[in-house]
């Protein structure tokens, strides 16, 4: 059974797009790409369990194992070496992208404290958005009760789109709540 969100896509956005943008080939409507959850972690240079409980939590958000990210130069004033594991992060795509974002708009968003809507400002000019997190609680998959700290994570929603006004309109299709 496919996605919810991919049968949508299908079936009612990319028309959405066509008719909206014009576009003649099929294959030239926007879609979504990939879906990048980023999570830094400054503390880990002191305490590497600290690595440990945040790769759980993301292999528990995301459905699949993140990737331990290593810093590329060391910096003296925060002692950290070339190579030293300092955050984690996990590429989704095909339908456990559809699949995460589904979850996303509409259980996890809602979750959130004073819950007005999300920017639609953080667009980067190239068709990707980004929204970040400040704590993991908001994900039902995580055990509120194994939770030692909170800690942010950053969302990247990656679209093959050539404007951030058609990655917009491909959001705002999916059921992305803008503010206004």
């Amino acid at each position: 059974m496919a996605a919810r969100l991919k049968q949508k896509y299908t079936q009612e956005v990319a028309p959405a797009l066509s008719k909206e943008f014009g576009y003649g080939n099929p294959m030239s409507i926007p879609r979504i790409e990939k879906i990048v959850l980023n999570m830094g972690l400054g503390d880990a240079i002191q305490n590497n369990k600290i690595l440990d409980v945040a790769v759980n939590e993301l292999t528990a958000i995301a459905g699949q194992k993140p990737v331990v990210t290593k810093a590329k130069k060391s910096i003296a004033q925060f002692k950290l070496r070339e190579g030293m594991s300092i955050g984690a992060m996990v590429t989704l795509r095909g339908d456990r992208m559809y699949e995460f974002l589904d979850r996303f708009i509409n259980i996890t968003l809602p979750r959130v404290r004073d819950f007005r809507g999300i920017s639609a400002k953080a667009f980067d000019g190239r068709g990707n958005y980004t929204v970040g997190l400040r704590d993991q609680l908001i994900f039902p998959e995580v055990d509120f009760g194994k939770v030692d700290k909170a800690r942010g994570m950053n969302v990247c929603i990656v679209t093959s789109a050539k404007t951030d006004e058609e990655a917009r309109f491909l959001l705002r299709q999916f059921g992305m709540p803008f503010r206004q």
